[in-house]
């Protein structure tokens, strides 16, 4: 008898060690759940600023001028990209452009822009710019104008582009 009197008496608390445990189980899947759903929003919002970046610049009549009258020139020296420069107008689209690329550069850096979705949307013109305009002119750049840096952001975005699709290629 004193068996039943102790089972009787223990069971509320069987019932409640039951409770915590349900509670636990209830709590990690809660807090899983909100780790999704933070993801899926980060997500959403990284691809809602890319749309924003992208129809600020490859949708944007200002911006695509500008592209098109570098589209044309292939520079070898820096020499070539100094004389260039001297006509306003080559200097304000370089300067549009090349402004864009180095802030989207700083972003990829920082991992603030996801690189995955850029490649695919954006490469085309990111890598005829910088293959045709800066990179062959660089290092000559950066030495004649005493700035190790100069261009930096925008060969950072080239060269994880060309790692994206050198991973990604079919």
């Amino acid at each position: 008898m004193p068996y039943v009197v102790l089972m009787i008496e223990s069971f509320p608390l069987v019932l409640i060690g039951i409770g915590i445990i349900i509670s636990i189980l209830y709590l990690a899947n809660i807090i899983k759940n909100l780790d999704k759903t933070h993801q899926r929003q980060l997500e959403t919002s990284q691809t809602q600023f890319l749309m924003q970046l992208y129809n600020e610049s490859y949708n944007n009549d200002s911006f695509i001028d500008a592209y098109v009258r570098l589209a044309d020139l292939t520079i070898n020296s820096y020499d070539e990209y100094l004389e260039v420069m001297e006509d306003d107008e080559n200097k304000k689209a370089s300067s549009k452009v090349a402004m864009f690329f180095e802030g989207i550069g700083l972003l990829a850096r920082e991992d603030q822009i996801n690189i995955r979705l850029f490649a695919q949307l954006m490469t085309g013109m990111t890598r005829s710019w910088w293959e045709r305009l800066y990179k062959p002119i660089l290092e000559e750049g950066r030495e004649r104008r005493s700035l190790s840096n100069w261009m930096s952001e925008s060969e950072y975005l080239y060269n994880e582009l060309m790692k994206y699709h050198g991973k990604h290629s079919a």
